[in-house]
């Protein structure tokens, strides 16, 4: 599918998606956000697809939200607001509802700048790295917005609470070194190494894993990980693992062990998950 300020292109088992105004550092749009969530729901539907890559094209990440349109750039009564916070009409979906209930993980390689939400935009993505002399920045309370995207509620998931805090608060901007130092990021990278530690760390997570157990197992993470106590998770669990006994991928997944060799797991994500998922409201 072709897009107008993205590009996805499918590498084996991996789909890279990359912020495409390099023009404007790629400033995020509504255009925009409606074709990441495009991509994510293709690959969520794609069974090929593995785990899911995202970058930006030429220097930057995203340098946060679109403000050619001066100091109206965030009111929606004119054109440009509305076009910062539109949909544009893309298929159905928000881009944070799309990353975070993919099936397949997904990795977001900070090239340069990551800005409001340039940054916000990777928090629910599973595991974020960023390359050497990135900037990074939770700029709101310095531009007189909140912090969106849902971020006030996954940043403080991946980092905790004070450091959020003094993040947000101050809205200052600070390198990869202080994101690594403060959980935000995984790794720092050299810039001419991203892109292929990013293909690296999502093959660890797919050679030799089964899709279904992948999909699972990080949705049960995200959502279960603040829970005021294991008894709704209990309730899950357990049935889950009694109906995955049965399935061929555990088969598989004991007999290669047995024989010592890698995997090859049949299930797939459109066809074998389990019963009992989703366990959440079909609202969300």
């Amino acid at each position: 599918m072709n897009y107008e300020q993205i590009t996805c292109d499918i590498d084996g088992s991996l789909m890279i998606v990359t912020l495409n105004r390099p023009d404007k550092l790629n400033a995020y749009t509504g255009t925009m956000g409606a074709e990441i969530a495009d991509a994510f729901q293709r690959a969520d539907e794609d069974d090929s697809v593995r785990a899911i890559i995202v970058t930006g094209a030429g220097r930057a990440f995203c340098a946060g939200a679109d403000v050619s349109g001066g100091a109206n750039s965030f009111d929606t009564s004119g054109s440009h607001g509305a076009g910062v916070f539109a949909s544009a009409g893309q298929r159905s979906g928000r881009f944070v509802e799309a990353i975070f209930n993919c099936r397949k993980p997904s990795i977001a390689a900070i090239n340069g700048a990551a800005v409001g939400v340039g940054i916000t935009m990777t928090l629910p993505m599973d595991i974020r790295i960023a390359s050497r002399g990135a900037k990074i920045g939770f700029i709101f309370a310095r531009r007189g917005l909140v912090p969106e995207a849902g971020s006030a509620w996954f940043l403080p998931k991946l980092v905790g609470l004070p450091q959020s805090l003094r993040w947000c608060l101050s809205g200052r901007t600070f390198d990869a070194d202080e994101a690594l130092q403060g959980g935000l990021i995984s790794e720092v990278v050299e810039p001419d190494a991203l892109l292929e530690r990013a293909r690296q760390i999502a093959h660890e997570m797919t050679a030799e894993t089964s899709a279904v157990s992948v999909a699972l197992t990080r949705q049960m993470l995200w959502r279960f990980a603040g829970a005021p106590d294991p008894f709704e998770l209990l309730a899950i669990d357990k049935p889950m693992s009694v109906e995955r006994g049965g399935h061929a991928d555990v088969r598989e997944g004991v007999q290669s062990f047995i024989e010592k060799r890698k995997p090859a797991f049949p299930g797939k994500v459109s066809q074998d998950m389990p019963s009992q998922y989703p366990w959440w409201p079909a609202a969300e």
